[in-house]
C-alpha cells in the first residue's frame, strides 16, 4: 500500500530533526571522551611501553649492551694492548649497524600501515 505524500514529508521533517539535533554532537564528545578515559586507566605494561619504542633506538641499544660485553670479555681471550680499542671498535660498528637495520624496520612498519 502507497504512503501518502503527507506521511513521507513528516518522516523528512522528523529525519531533517534529528539530524539538526545538537545534543548528537554532544554524546559523540561524552563517548568519545569516556573511551578515552578508560583507555587512560588502563594500567602501564612495560611490554607495550617497550613494543611502542621504534627498532631505530631499541636496535643500538641491544648493540651497545653486546658491545659493551664484547669489550669486557674480548681483552680474557686476546693478550693485547689493543684489545679494548678493538672492542670499542666493534662495539661503534654494531650500534651503527643496529641503527641502519631498525631504520629499515621502523620504514617496513610505515608501509605496512600506510597500505591498509
Amino acid at each position: 500500500m502507497p504512503e501518502s505524500e503527507s506521511e513521507k514529508l513528516r518522516r523528512l521533517r522528523q529525519r531533517q530533526l534529528a539530524d539538526r539535533d545538537p545534543l548528537v554532537k554532544q554524546r559523540q564528545f561524552q563517548r568519545s571522551s569516556a573511551v578515552k578515559e578508560k583507555r587512560m586507566r588502563k594500567p602501564l605494561s612495560l611490554k607495550k611501553a617497550w613494543g611502542d619504542i621504534p627498532h631505530s633506538v631499541k636496535l643500538p641499544l641491544y648493540a651497545l649492551i653486546f658491545g659493551a660485553i664484547v669489550t669486557f670479555v674480548l681483552p680474557a681471550f686476546w693478550k693485547s694492548p689493543y684489545a679494548i680499542f678493538a672492542g670499542v671498535g666493534i662495539t661503534l660498528l654494531l650500534i651503527i649497524f643496529g641503527f641502519i637495520t631498525g631504520n629499515s624496520l621502523d620504514l617496513r612498519d610505515d608501509i605496512k600501515n600506510h597500505i591498509k
